[in-house]
């Protein structure tokens, strides 16, 4: 979160014992890490403390790189939204639109279909509130795709996504190869579907057939859902993957208490 502190800088800390931002604050002296620096750090942990506290989730998403963001995950686990969208096959510049936006945040599921409510009003709308947005390679199409589809649709929460963080920790495949691997199942009549069904799906639904409508829908309502599951899962493992269990099982490492 700071500049300057990368991930073995990071460990070296936590071995002194420092392992929270208070620890830090509260130490006069690190090594590493001048005076000047120190203060300016100090200063930096207190707004985000303050930030923290208030709940303001745009403060992280501005003053953390992005592919930090997951780390937020925890903080803000009760207030997540998974994002997943369809389309009619075609890049946005050729003729591309967005067919279906699918939210879940681990209780309701909301779905947006073009041409009955999807608008970038009704988006803004539903995705107000929430602290941490949750995709899988959301950060390279969809928020993109919806953004220049409804210009003013609004993100700027922290971003976690998965295709990413899967990256970071060498698993490779998409949404449908991780879901397997992990456990993750599916209905049956979803099971082996992908995105080029959901344009196939979308052809029909123009034609008025309304059982394909209701299984596409089906489709990208269980992609939210599997998103949620798979980002505690990813979460957990990038979170070891940084060490910090080695050094504590309890206590908060990312809040200034």
């Amino acid at each position: 979160m700071l500049n300057g502190i990368g991930e073995k800088l990071e460990r070296r800390i936590w071995q002194s014992g420092i392992l929270t931002w208070k620890d830090f604050c509260e130490c006069n002296e690190i090594e590493g890490i001048s005076a000047d620096r120190k203060h300016a750090y100090d200063d930096q942990l207190l707004k985000a403390s303050e930030a923290l506290g208030s709940r303001n989730a745009e403060y992280f998403a501005a003053m953390m790189k992005r592919r930090e963001h997951w780390r937020l995950y925890e903080l803000f686990k009760e207030e997540i939204v998974c994002l997943d969208i369809e389309t009619n096959g075609y890049q946005h510049n050729s003729g591309g639109y967005v067919t279906v936006v699918g939210l879940y945040d681990g209780h309701e599921c909301k779905t947006f279909v073009r041409g009955e409510n999807l608008t970038t009003e009704n988006l803004n709308r539903a995705l107000y509130g929430y602290k941490c947005l949750i995709t899988f390679y959301g950060s390279g199409f969809d928020v993109p795709f919806l953004q220049r589809s409804f210009p003013g649709v609004l993100f700027d929460i922290p971003h976690f996504d998965l295709c990413y963080a899967a990256r970071r920790l060498k698993i490779e495949g998409g949404l449908k190869k991780l879901e397997v691997m992990f456990g993750i199942d599916r209905d049956e009549n979803t099971r082996g579907m992908n995105g080029y069904d959901a344009v196939r799906l979308w052809e029909e639904v123009k034609r008025g057939n309304l059982a394909a409508k209701e299984l596409l829908l089906k489709y990208n309502k269980e992609d939210t859902m599997n998103l949620f599951r798979l980002a505690e899962i990813l979460y957990e493992k990038l979170k070891d993957s940084t060490g910090i269990k080695t050094f504590t099982r309890s206590e908060k490492v990312y809040g200034y208490r």
